[in-house]
């Protein structure tokens, strides 16, 4: 089955902050799974910690969620696979402040105030107001693409 997807070789996915079920990184994750699923995944990986962080939450394989992902399944029906298979199922208010939490993230060890740092200096070394893991990703999305910093 031919599946509709993202070829992430010429465009950024969706934002981390853009919500499905009123969880964030959720579209972003299916974005890239979807392109991973067709090879077209180009710089981004599905599984990363971001999206793992996700994973863990609701208590999903990434694994499965890829096979699904690979039958054509829209973000609609996604959701619905992830409530019904979700080993911990979450209230409204559980998603929002885990997102909330999530939006608010900053690199809080070494090694990723490291990579924060280093990344930030490469793709937009005058901006001093990048300070959470969504803004630096949103940015490094924007400038990947021929965006200016």
């Amino acid at each position: 089955m031919a599946i509709s997807a993202p070829d992430l070789t010429q465009r950024a996915p969706r934002s981390p902050r853009i919500r499905l079920g009123g969880f964030v990184v959720l579209p972003r994750l299916l974005d890239k799974g979807r392109a991973t699923a067709v090879k077209k995944n180009g710089e981004y990986h599905y599984n990363c910690p971001l999206d793992q962080r996700f994973l863990e939450f609701v208590g999903v394989s990434a694994d499965k969620l890829l096979k699904e992902l690979g039958k054509g399944k829209s973000d609609s029906e996604i959701l619905a696979w992830i409530e019904k298979a979700a080993k911990h199922h979450r209230c409204p208010g559980e998603i929002h402040l885990w997102s909330k939490l999530m939006e608010d993230r900053v690199p809080t060890d070494v090694e990723g105030r490291t990579y924060f740092n280093e990344t930030c200096a490469k793709i937009a070394p005058k901006r001093e107001d990048i300070g959470t893991w969504f803004e630096m990703l949103d940015v490094d999305d924007h400038v990947t693409f021929g965006g200016q910093p």
